[in-house]
């Protein structure tokens, strides 16, 4: 036996970058030479059209050669150990991407990366198996390993193409086969085995494979109803952890499955009257504490609760119930998890080098990197299939202040400074603006909501004014500062009535949202229930009155899950809500009370058609400090859609108060967070008020019961 050449050697030694050189079917001096690599074989047959040709075994590793009378199309029969299997050769099948492919993806304009990039099966020539596309521009070898070749990375070493992006077709591969990349990085190291990028499916941690999944074989999902994220529509969102809203088993130690999901959490959102389910992310992630918001899979589903068409299932369930679905989305900073995206192909691919751009201090997470075309295309892409491939109706965009400043949290001399010497993230600007343009461009009835915490300015006005392009923004200030006000206890907040009437200076700056997210009931911050001072029916009624309060104020609503009955401990993620709560009647009240405030919120024009307008608010009354109290008209697009909503943050009655009304007549208690319903002492006007004539306006003058709100609407 002649000595092997270094193209031999390296295939199989497993180092060889490229194999479709060498090995299948090639024309060589006028003949047809197959070369086959099949480690542990014995005998291998090639059997084409032209009949069966045994290959020399050119190595004891397992290396074959023979010479066919004409190229054709051929199969192997190999013979291991005393057993003969028919299969396919990898090496004799075409290349996957086309050119047009890999000049999107040059250009970072592939919008449907996840068409081509991923594990998709498919039939070439035939033959059924699956194709894998792999980006490492700088590895030296990148081989797919699974199921289907005894995760031996020297059976299907991949071939390069284009800006480094990897290819191969197994034959005989399918759905459900899990699989990895073995990766020979830049200075010749093997990296641990990575998970795929745009992997479609995942193990269940602590594994960490990917799964190969048929996405057209995925559950159809029917869409919401029409103009269920407009400007103008109720949006009361009900936030979601799907691991601890609800739990089963002896001890509540089992997570619900999507499908257990889906027949109880539509239905119960429905009763309570919320119109949007907001799912904290739902993309495959390794650790349970970091709720999702440290994501490896970006493009999977979490195999905690079911398989991806158990997630589709969920989200058609919910949209059949009328529910709008938005995905909290985390296109800022990714964990270090050795089988992610750290180190991907022995360099920092997908995050800056430097540190001081690179790498989150606070989070100990790694920052994308959005000045490279791939890494934007790769994000852009994973938004867009969310909308298209599950139908969900928007993306809030996670910890969007950390993406648009250079400095952000980080020490004097410990950032970067942009082209300009400034502060600002230029290609992370740049990347918000384009994806918000193409989501919308791309789905028209999905929106978009920016966890931002800062004054950045237009953050929710379109791209051609020169803001990021959101469809909302949430208010962090109007959260913090009610908040803190509510904490007071009510001797005190007289000194603090700024804190009210402030959040109005700004706001119709923004299309907002209203967050009681659950940042809110976490680390040390109590419960929403726990921050209310006073004694238990003082606390009950502060909460009443503060829920009252957020619904009649301008913007869209936020509430995260438990919330609605009044949790009275910090949301735990490893256990489920206190359902048991609901037995007692102060939290009964508070569920009950959340029930009727979304109905009147969506029932009552007023309340939201105007939502993010000037021209749908005005105060009634502001100067009232000693009694901390506040009256406010929202109106609506008719003349008729008018509703007045009093707030009184202190525990005494308010008698005679006095409030202009834009119209004379009567006017009914459309709600009364006093109610004895609710809990409350029954105070108020026995159902409805008249308003006064007076010379200047009709004038009501109301019984305003203790840390409560009024809700007034004209009486028909």
């Amino acid at each position: 036996m002649s000595e092997l050449p270094r193209v031999a050697r390296d295939i199989i030694a497993g180092r060889h970058a490229d194999p479709f050189h060498y090995l299948g079917q090639h024309t060589e001096n006028d003949k047809t030479i197959v070369r086959v690599f099949l480690p542990d074989a014995t005998h291998v047959l090639a059997v084409g059209e032209t009949g069966e040709r045994e290959l020399e075994r050119i190595d004891p590793a397992g290396l074959f050669a023979g010479q066919l009378d004409r190229p054709q199309r051929y199969r192997l029969r190999a013979r291991f150990g005393g057993n003969d299997v028919e299969l396919e050769d990898p090496y004799r099948f075409g290349p996957i991407l086309s050119d047009y492919d890999l000049y999107l993806l040059g250009e970072g304009n592939h919008l449907r990366l996840y068409d081509t990039l991923g594990a998709h099966p498919r039939q070439m020539d035939g033959v059924d198996g699956v194709g894998f596309v792999l980006w490492a521009p700088n590895a030296q070898r990148v081989s797919v390993v699974g199921d289907f070749n005894f995760w031996d990375g020297r059976r299907h070493v991949m071939r390069v193409r284009g800006n480094g992006y990897w290819e191969i077709f197994v034959p005989g591969a399918h759905a459900g086969h899990k699989y990895k990349y073995e990766i020979i990085g830049n200075n010749g190291q093997l990296l641990p085995l990575k998970s795929d990028p745009v992997g479609f499916g995942a193990e269940l941690r602590p594994a960490t494979a990917s799964t190969v999944i048929d996405l057209s074989k995925l559950p159809k999902v029917s869409p919401a109803p029409d103009g269920i994220n407009a400007l103008g529509a109720p949006m009361s969102i009900y936030e979601v952890h799907l691991g601890s809203w609800r739990r089963k088993g002896d001890h509540g130690q089992q997570w619900l499955t999507y499908l257990e999901l889906a027949e109880q959490l539509p239905a119960y959102v429905a009763d309570m009257g919320f119109t949007h389910v907001e799912l904290l992310p739902v993309s495959e992630h390794p650790f349970d504490g970091s709720w999702g918001y440290q994501p490896t899979g970006l493009f999977a589903p979490s195999s905690r609760f079911g398989s991806p068409a158990d997630f589709a299932v969920l989200v058609d369930a919910l949209h059949k119930a009328g529910l709008g679905v938005l995905l909290d989305w985390v296109p800022g900073h990714f964990p270090d998890d050795p089988h992610g995206l750290a180190k991907f192909d022995g360099t920092d691919l997908y995050n800056h080098a430097d540190p001081r751009q690179g790498r989150h201090m606070d989070w100990g997470t790694l920052i994308y990197n959005y000045g490279r075309v791939e890494v934007t295309n790769f994000l852009l892409s994973n938004a867009l299939f969310w909308l298209e491939q599950y139908k969900v109706d928007g993306l809030r965009v996670d910890a969007v202040a950390s993406m648009l400043y250079l400095d952000y949290s980080r020490p004097q001399g410990g950032w970067v400074p942009n082209k300009h010497g400034g502060r600002e993230n230029l290609d992370a600007v740049d990347f918000l603006r384009r994806t918000n343009t193409e989501v919308y461009r791309h789905s028209p009835q999905a929106t978009t909501a920016a966890e931002e915490s800062t004054a950045w300015p237009m953050v929710s006005r379109p791209v051609d004014w020169g803001g990021l392009g959101f469809g909302y923004k949430w208010n962090m200030g109007w959260m913090n500062d009610t908040l803190r006000y509510m904490s007071l206890d009510p001797i005190h907040r007289r000194h603090h009535h700024g804190s009210i009437l402030f959040g109005l200076h700004y706001a119709f700056s923004e299309n907002f949202i209203l967050p009681l997210s659950h940042d809110e009931v976490v680390h040390g911050k109590s419960s929403i229930l726990g921050r209310m001072p006073g004694d238990p029916w003082q606390q009950f009624a502060n909460l009443r009155a503060y829920y009252s309060f957020m619904f009649g104020h301008p913007g869209k609503k936020l509430m995260f899950m438990g919330c609605e009955f009044g949790q009275n401990t910090e949301w735990n993620h490893d256990i489920g809500l206190p359902w048991h709560l609901l037995d007692q009647p102060a939290h009964a009240g508070i569920h009950k009370l959340m029930r009727d405030l979304n109905r009147l919120y969506r029932d009552t024009p007023a309340l939201h058609a105007l939502d993010c307008d000037p021209a749908g608010f005005e105060w009634l009354r502001t100067d009232d400090a000693d009694n901390s109290s506040f009256a406010w008209l929202r109106k609506g697009h008719g003349a008729a859609d008018r509703c007045i909503v009093i707030v009184n943050f202190t525990p005494q009655v308010l008698h005679d108060y006095r409030v202009r009304a834009p119209i004379a007549g009567s006017w009914r208690e459309a709600l009364n967070s006093d109610s004895a319903i609710y809990g409350g002492s029954d105070v108020g006007n026995a159902g409805a008020v008249s308003a006064v004539v007076t010379q200047e306006s009709p004038e009501l003058r109301l019984v305003v019961p203790p840390l409560a709100a009024l809700f007034l609407v004209p009486s028909k």
